[in-house]
């Protein structure tokens, strides 16, 4: 393998060259199924590099599959890839395999967009526990949802059919901003309310209309990788931010990224670790944004799920929070097959915004706009929402419990007032890669820590438990169980 710090390919990072070397070597055929990998040490004494580097490119072959990692052992290739570069050979049918960016022709930033897909990987398939951001759909009112879509007249269906306003249905926003204020302490204006297909449409809006290519934008660290692939697809530059007891480390942030002029955040139940922002760090925040005139974007993404005696109400509703677009979604409220969110905007900002979501994809269906309205404002939205919290803390105590036994007390979860899934952290240097991948096989899903961090060394296993019955949580704790 040829030394990582010849001449650097454009856009990638030492670490991805070293990682894109040993996948060339394993696809090739260099390094034969089941071989054992030179030792971490040994490798970074060859390619020069730090032996962090190479064990940031170890994990990622781990999490793809190439590699099998032995406890006190080393890594080796998987088994399973005998005819992994003869296959890929015979199809292009000369010399080594092409990079799949360069047969594709991607640009430089969709290159950097394929290199976090290649990482994140959310699964597609049907959601198996313990799958995280899954919510109860079997207890959806759907014969309610059914009876609202009728009550529709011909006129409205057939005003329904037309093309609609980019910014979302009146009704619907005018419901979103009552909601809003009755549930979340947010006042605002339905004019200032923009209806987008879920949360990720939004952040794209968001890159796209406030960034230039070149500018910083500041994300969690660890957070949701769908994040900072949309922010990277517009040319940002992303700039990670530890996350301690308290949230978003704002002194760090501000003293190591000076020229940020964006930060994206989730106070509520920060996502993966679920840890709430403290008032002081809400507060800190603000002066930030608003002495950087910088922006803040809100991902309430889970907020209405805070079981306690007292809910935390939302940053946005806090004083001096003009420079904060507040960010919701249906998809964890009612279920993701809506494929509706929200954006809460300044005022200045809600024409522009309106225009973008035009040339994006001109606007949400009209028909389930009037229905979500009509959902919302009968009080549908409310006595489903009561029913998820009283269930989803019994499904959390239910998880708790199932681990703890199958797993003889290795796996002791804290239960949490907030969110749809839990953390279980390792003690730093721990690998949290190779449970999830004999998890995988056992049909059980347990997403890595690892797989949502940029720089941070934190490892642990997360379990969603919101979506799946007891039955469901404890047939797949016990499977755990015999895997530890």
């Amino acid at each position: 393998m040829k030394r990582a710090n010849a001449a650097k390919p454009r856009g990638e990072t030492l670490r991805q060259q070293v990682y894109l070397e040993l996948r060339r070597a394993i696809e090739q055929g260099l390094f034969k199924a089941g071989a054992r990998l030179p030792a971490s040490r040994e490798q970074a004494r060859t390619l020069a590099v730090s032996r962090n580097t190479v064990l940031w490119a170890l994990e990622r072959l781990q999490a793809e599959g190439y590699l099998v990692a032995r406890v006190g052992d080393g890594s080796y290739v998987a088994p399973d890839l005998g005819t992994l570069g003869k296959t890929r050979n015979q199809r292009s049918g000369k010399g080594p395999a092409l990079r799949p960016a360069i047969v594709a022709g991607l640009s430089h930033r969709g290159q950097l967009i394929a290199d976090t897909a290649l990482r994140w990987n959310p699964p597609l398939e049907p959601a198996q526990p313990f799958r995280i951001g899954v919510p109860e759909v079997a207890s959806f009112p759907f014969a309610v949802w059914d009876r609202l879509a009728r009550q529709s007249s011909k006129a409205e269906q057939m005003a329904q059919a037309q093309y609609q306003d980019p910014a979302g249905a009146p009704a619907l926003r005018e419901a979103i901003a009552q909601w809003l204020w009755a549930s979340r302490g947010i006042r605002c204006e339905a004019a200032q309310v923009l209806v987008c297909s879920g949360s990720q449409q939004a952040i794209d809006l968001i890159g796209r209309l406030l960034l230039d290519v070149g500018d910083e934008a500041l994300v969690e660290d660890p957070g949701y990788p769908g994040i900072r692939a949309s922010l990277t697809g517009h040319g940002v530059a992303v700039r990670p931010v530890p996350v301690d007891g308290e949230g978003f480390v704002v002194e760090q942030a501000a003293a190591r990224w000076s020229a940020a002029r964006l930060a994206v955040v989730t106070p509520t139940s920060q996502f993966p670790t679920g840890v709430r922002m403290s008032l002081k760090r809400r507060l800190a925040l603000l002066d930030w944004a608003n002495s950087r005139r910088a922006w803040l974007v809100e991902d309430d993404y889970d907020g209405e799920f805070q079981y306690g005696t007292h809910r935390l109400p939302a940053l946005c509703s806090l004083p001096r929070a003009d420079r904060v677009l507040y960010v919701g979604t249906f998809s964890k409220t009612l279920h993701p097959g809506l494929r509706l969110g929200f954006i809460v905007l300044p005022q200045v900002l809600a024409s522009a915004f309106a225009m973008a979501r035009a040339l994006s994809d001109r606007h949400a269906p009209g028909a389930t706009q009037q229905v979500l309205a009509r959902f919302i404002t009968e009080g549908h939205l409310l006595r489903h929402l009561r029913r998820m919290r009283e269930l989803y803390p019994q499904r959390q105590a239910v998880l708790i419990a199932a681990l703890a036994k199958a797993s003889r007390g290795k796996l002791l979860l804290r239960p949490s007032e907030q969110g749809l899934h839990l953390l279980h952290e390792l003690p730093i240097g721990r690998n949290d890669l190779t449970l999830p991948a004999r998890a995988q096989a056992a049909g059980v899903f347990v997403a890595p820590l690892s797989r949502y961090c940029i720089e941070s060394p934190r490892r642990g296993w997360l379990f969603g438990y919101a979506g799946y019955d007891t039955a469901a949580l404890r047939a797949a704790a016990a499977t755990l169980g015999n895997l530890l």
